[in-house]
């Protein structure tokens, strides 16, 4: 499987900054109706994966929805860094496939650990059918 082929590039991506505050970050998750968006350093490398629930337990854990509290905290402080691994771009079609059984996207990275882009369970289930098909 060519991950370069599926893969939703950088530029097509929503993606936070490690040093985003968490108003910023939950300012962007309103807008586009996220549910998950990838955090990079200020290098670009992949950190993890932030999500609606990590939001919840900050906003939770500090007792107030007024988003000017939020200016204070970064992503960074939030973010789970083991959640949604991703995956070199020379990954085998096997652990592609095992994935995305766990994940609703996958982040890609180069042998630096700077990402990529992403692809969906939905990519790869699409290429999978295709490649069926044409046997």
């Amino acid at each position: 499987m060519n991950i370069a082929k599926i893969m939703i590039p950088k530029i097509s991506t929503a993606f936070l900054n490690e040093n985003n505050t968490v108003r910023q970050g939950l300012e962007k998750f309103t807008r586009y109706g996220y549910t998950a968006v990838p955090v990079l350093n200020e290098n670009g490398i992949y950190v993890g994966t932030v999500t609606e629930g990590d939001f919840l337990r900050h906003v939770m854990t500090l007792g107030s929805a007024e988003m000017r509290d939020h200016e204070n905290y970064y992503i960074r402080d939030i973010i789970r860094k083991d959640f949604c691994p991703s995956l070199m771009i020379e990954a085998e079609q096997k652990d592609v496939i095992n994935a995305v059984m766990n994940q609703n996207f996958v982040p890609i990275v180069d042998g630096r650990g700077v990402f990529c882009g992403i692809i969906t369970r939905r990519g790869v289930i699409d290429t999978l059918s295709k490649q069926l098909c044409e046997k």
